[in-house]
């Protein structure tokens, strides 16, 4: 997707920073795609997503987001995703926090890229990086 970072680590002075980084680019996207009709917050994860790895983003609000979403793809937090109904609880509590701390910062664009996202998995259609 045009304007949206693609090269891990860009821009990043610290090791864990740039690992955190790594992770969640390897990792969002199976996840997301094995949970995604179950989540009621997975458009805001994706916008989430695309705020935090476009290159027009704050660096401070890229750090935020990609925080938030290293906690969802942890395969170990205060809730396990596999309990039915309460399992994301959890990740939604952390992403709507780092939102709330950054919501002028996720734009239209990077909504209607997370809506062809949803569009596609409703679709039955491979989703994955836009």
């Amino acid at each position: 997707m045009a304007g949206f970072a693609d090269d891990a680590g860009e821009g990043y002075v610290s090791g864990a920073t740039a690992q955190e980084e790594a992770r969640v680019r390897r990792e969002f996207w199976p996840k997301f795609r094995r949970f995604a009709a179950n989540l009621p917050f997975a458009e805001d994860l994706l916008a989430a997503y695309f705020c935090a790895f476009d290159r027009d983003t704050p660096r401070r609000v890229q750090l935020i987001l990609i925080a938030a979403l290293a906690y969802f793809i942890l395969p170990f937090d205060l809730i396990p995703d596999m309990l039915p109904v309460i399992g994301f609880t959890d990740d939604a509590a952390v992403l709507a926090t780092a939102i709330r701390l950054v919501a002028a910062h996720i734009g239209p664009h990077h909504r209607e890229a997370a809506r062809r996202v949803l569009a596609r998995a409703r679709d039955g259609l491979t989703v994955g990086e836009e």
